[in-house]
């Protein structure tokens, strides 16, 4: 019987914290980790409106600041993912503008095509508008462009516009610290259970053989 004391004081040991004790110390900073994580999250969202108001202003020094503050959050923190990234639709719409401008000016033998397709598009639309741009588009292209383009590369391209950076797997934060503290638990739950049976196992055993 000497040689069950160890075994049996380990049992004693370990059931001196319950398992249901873990459990709700699991729960608690589960919850602590998710509430955690969704501020990362909303971090993320916030900065990247931010981005989206600076690109519809049309101030390019702000933009590039909020774009690098974007940056930055996300690379420091998890739960941050961008989905398919930012898109700077109004400095797309600028550029394509722009470009249709240079294009469709005045230097067009059939006159300033650009003027025309505003003239068509502009009492249809309250405000300048993808559905504009739509529209403007489908204008000019009745008409050659003032100049063939040596390549396809002058003209904007939307993929350019689309900003995306990458969120790490675990971040040094309150919510990368606070899910490492959920998974150690979570160990400690899952070991405690398997010592547990080990030894009631080697327990039983023992009694077997004497």
């Amino acid at each position: 019987m000497a040689n069950t004391n160890p075994i049996s004081a380990r049992i004693k040991s370990l059931q001196q914290v319950k398992t249901w004790q873990l459990v709700i110390v699991l729960l608690l900073v589960s919850f602590v980790a998710a509430t955690f994580l969704r501020i990362n999250n909303i971090g993320m969202i916030e900065r990247r409106a931010a981005v989206i108001a600076a690109d519809e202003a049309g101030d390019e020094e702000a933009l590039v600041n909020r774009l690098y503050d974007l940056q930055r959050y996300v690379s420091r923190h998890m739960n941050t993912d961008l989905g398919r990234g930012v898109y700077l639709e109004a400095s797309y719409n600028r550029a394509l503008q722009q470009w249709q401008s240079q294009q469709y000016g005045d230097s067009n033998p059939n006159g300033n095509i650009y003027l025309k397709a505003q003239q068509v598009c502009a009492p249809q639309f309250s405000s300048y508008s993808s559905a504009y741009l739509q529209c403007t588009t489908a204008e000019l292209a009745k008409y050659p462009a003032a100049t063939e383009p040596t390549d396809g590369n002058d003209k904007p391209r939307q993929e350019a516009y689309i900003h995306s950076y990458v969120d790490p797997t675990w971040s040094p934060d309150f919510a990368g610290w606070s899910v490492l503290v959920a998974a150690l638990v979570a160990l400690l739950i899952v070991g405690r259970l398997i010592s547990l049976a080990v030894l009631r196992l080697l327990l039983k055993r023992h009694y077997k053989q004497v």
